[in-house]
């Protein structure tokens, strides 16, 4: 674990801030499950299927379960490199595009029963997650390029089953992971989807699950792939933007990046992407897996930025992580636990009209600053301003707008003996904040 000093500011640090209006509502405030959630900071995505064996990106739906014959799998392997790297839970591709099931389903012919492992590769996944403590996620494809229902009236009731499946069968599920693809099937038809239906039957199924979408409920996309928050970033959202996955336009891109900070419900973002440049094993890949650095930026840009990370590292054709993601894993969180180790901060907080005063050692060399609201009470930050006291004066450092759950600030690195947090924008309520500093 991290160890990180956060000390929290005094409501007088907000005499000078402007108030925001947000037409006399109370501020909306995330759930017990969302709040978890958030605070969890990283989660594994394992993209795992019969693309694994065709070494490609998406299926068919043509491919025979045969091919499906991980020669050394081991779930215990991903779970433990999970958590030794501190991501608390693991969302795993139940059914990707091309329709075949990691477990024996009563819906179809096209699943892990009529491959060579015939086992159950979802429940292996599912008892790895409870052997070392991770949460649970499952990911389920809307589009099946398989199924010959698709793209017919019967396909709901056909996911419907799918879903009961998996949300009754496993234990608790945390995160339930849907994206709005949508493409042909065998019948030649696309599939209109009753979001409306799933959605109800996961709450009805496992009350304690965030649902995953472009349009939420609980938790939205962050609108790109490369794993980048928007530096504005509300948790909340106007949710008729985007009623449903899978819209595009500006309107919606910009809400989905950046949220709203008059929305009326509380739909943090999640900041998806993959360790390597595609979402599948491929061993042609295996010099192109991200940097330890590289990794490390991902999580300022997310985590650091009121997201959450959820990366994606495939298993191989063996059925494990690959030797070289596991390391990366594993360097991030010694770098990070290395770089948050010792805080700056050695003194106490006070606060007057002028902002949140942080004394730090003499001759303290600042690069980066770590603020925090407390998201249990919503989000209210909407400007601040980060200045820095050398021989007395006080120097412009930073500025932004959101916080949230956290914002992590790189900075020129510079010698003070003290920080000054204003808050300058704020919609209502008290917007305490905790600040950290650190030498980078």
């Amino acid at each position: 674990m991290r160890r990180r000093t956060f000390l929290a500011s005094s409501s007088a640090a907000l005499l000078g801030a402007r108030h925001l209006s947000s037409q006399g509502r109370a501020r909306p405030r995330p759930t017990p499950a969302q709040l978890t959630w958030q605070r969890d900071e990283l989660a594994l995505f394992a993209h795992f299927g019969v693309n694994t064996f065709t070494d490609r990106e998406w299926g068919d739906g043509t491919e025979s379960p045969a091919i499906f014959d991980p020669s050394a799998f081991d779930a215990r392997q991903w779970t433990r490199a999970a958590k030794v790297a501190g991501f608390r839970a693991l969302v795993l591709t139940a059914k990707h595009h091309d329709g075949f099931c990691l477990w024996p389903t009563a819906t179809t012919q096209h699943s892990v029963a009529a491959s060579p492992v015939r086992g159950d590769v979802v429940q292996a996944v599912a008892d790895a997650c409870r052997a070392d403590g991770l949460r649970l996620g499952l990911y389920l494809s809307p589009w099946d390029r398989n199924a010959a229902v698709y793209g017919s009236d019967r396909y709901s009731d056909f996911y419907c089953d799918q879903l009961t499946e998996l949300l009754t069968r496993y234990g608790p599920v945390h995160e339930v992971w849907f994206d709005g693809a949508n493409g042909e099937g065998p019948s030649g038809k696309r599939q209109v989807y009753d979001w409306p239906r799933f959605w109800g039957l996961v709450k009805r199924l496992q009350p304690d699950a965030v649902i995953f979408s472009d349009a939420g409920p609980d938790v939205r996309w962050i609108g790109n792939e490369r794993g980048v928050a928007g530096e504005t970033n509300w948790s909340t959202v106007d949710p008729d933007v985007v009623p449903v996955p899978g819209m595009s336009g500006d309107a919606v891109m910009r809400m989905l990046q950046e949220g709203d900070p008059d929305g009326s419900v509380w739909r943090p973002g999640e900041t998806d992407t993959s360790i390597r440049p595609g979402w599948f094993y491929h061993a042609a890949e295996d010099d192109r897996v991200r940097s330890v650095d590289d990794l490390v930026r991902l999580y300022d840009t997310s985590v650091g930025r009121n997201s959450k990370l959820l990366l994606n590292v495939p298993p191989t054709r063996a059925g494990r992580l690959h030797e070289t993601d596991v390391a990366r894993l594993a360097g991030m969180r010694a770098a990070l636990d290395a770089r948050d180790a010792d805080p700056l901060v050695a003194g106490t907080v006070r606060a007057d009209g002028d902002g949140t005063q942080v004394t730090l050692r003499p001759g303290s060399r600042v690069g980066r600053v770590v603020l925090r609201e407390p998201i249990e009470q919503g989000q209210h930050v909407a400007g601040w301003r980060l200045l820095g006291r050398t021989n007395g004066a006080w120097q412009p450092l930073a500025r932004g707008t959101t916080i949230g759950y956290q914002r992590a600030i790189a900075i020129d690195p510079c010698t003070v003996d003290a920080l000054r947090l204003d808050i300058v924008e704020r919609f209502g309520g008290h917007a305490a904040v905790s600040i950290a500093a650190f030498a980078s």
